[in-house]
C-alpha cells in the first residue's frame, strides 16, 4: 500500500495550519485531503496508521454474530481505541435525519479553534438509520434503500462532498467546509473524523430488505449482508457491533455524546 504523507504548510491570518494528504481507506488509490493544525501530533499519526490498516471488503458471506476478528476491521479499530490524544469524543449516531454530522462539525470547530485542542478526535459510532449513510450509492440503488431513508433522502447525499472552500483562510465563511456545508461524511473525514460501522446494523438491514422483497439476486441473508459490508464507504472502520464497541471506547477515555 502506498501512503502519501506529504504536507504543505499554509500561514494564514487565523494561525498556522497544515493541509496534507493521507490514505483514508484500504484502497491505495483513494486518498483524502486532511486539514489539520501543524501543532497536532497524535491525529496525523492516527490517520497514517488507519491508512495502513487493512479493510477486508471481499466477503462472500458473513455470519450473524462475528466471532473471528477477520470479519471486522480489527487492526483499524484497535488503532482508534488506542488513540493517545487527550481529547477524544464518541458520538452515538442513530438517526439518518438527525443533526449528528452537524454536531460533530460544531464540536470539532470549538475544540480546534476555541479551546486549541489540536489533536481532538471525533468518532461516529454509527448505527440505526444513520448507518444507511455509510453505504455507497450502488447499494442504495440496488436495494432501493431510499425507501427506508425517509422522504428527505432520495440518494445518499450525506456521502457526497459539497463544493466548499476547504482552507483555513475561510474559517469564518459559513459556506466553507467549516460551516454547514462541511456536515458531510467526506468533509468530516478530511478533518480527521473516524466513522465506525456496525455489523449488527448491516445484518438487521439485510433482514428488512429480504422481508420487503428487495433482494434482486435472491441471495441468502449471509450473502446480502456480505455485499453490503463490501460496499461501506472508503475510510469507514467496521466493528462487530456499535453498542458493544462504545464501552470499549469509553474505557479508553472517549467522552460519550449523543
Amino acid at each position: 500500500m502506498t501512503i502519501n504523507n506529504s504536507r504543505r504548510i499554509a500561514l494564514l491570518g487565523f494561525g498556522s495550519f497544515a493541509v496534507g494528504t493521507a490514505a483514508l481507506a484500504a484502497d491505495p488509490s483513494h486518498a483524502g485531503t486532511l486539514i489539520i493544525s501543524p501543532g497536532a501530533r497524535e491525529l496525523p499519526e492516527l490517520m497514517r496508521r488507519l491508512g495502513r490498516a487493512p479493510r477486508r471488503r471481499d466477503f462472500k458471506t458473513v455470519p450473524m454474530i462475528l466471532q473471528n476478528p477477520e470479519f471486522w476491521d480489527d487492526e483499524a479499530l484497535k488503532e482508534v481505541i488506542a488513540y493517545r490524544g487527550t481529547r477524544k469524543q464518541v458520538w452515538d449516531a442513530t438517526k439518518l435525519e438527525g443533526p449528528w454530522l452537524n454536531l460533530m462539525r460544531n464540536s470539532i470547530n470549538a475544540q480546534i479553534f476555541s479551546f486549541r485542542h489540536e489533536d481532538f478526535l471525533a468518532v461516529s459510532a454509527t448505527h440505526g438509520t444513520a448507518h444507511l449513510a455509510l453505504l455507497d450509492q450502488a447499494m442504495w440503488d440496488k436495494y432501493e434503500i431510499a425507501t427506508l431513508a425517509g422522504t428527505k433522502f432520495k440518494t445518499n447525499t450525506l456521502a457526497m462532498p459539497k463544493p466548499a472552500p476547504a482552507d483555513f483562510a475561510h474559517v469564518e465563511n459559513p459556506k466553507s467546509v467549516f460551516g454547514p456545508d462541511g456536515a458531510t461524511i467526506p468533509a468530516l473525514q478530511e478533518r480527521g473524523v473516524v466513522f465506525l460501522a456496525c455489523h449488527n446494523a448491516i445484518w438487521e438491514l439485510t433482514a428488512k430488505l429480504i422481508a420487503s422483497g428487495k433482494n434482486p439476486d435472491h441471495a441468502s441473508h449471509e450473502a446480502v449482508a456480505a455485499e453490503l459490508t463490501n460496499h461501506l464507504l472508503d475510510g469507514v472502520v467496521l466493528t462487530p457491533g456499535i453498542v458493544a464497541t462504545i464501552p470499549e471506547l469509553q474505557q479508553a477515555g472517549f467522552h460519550y455524546a449523543a
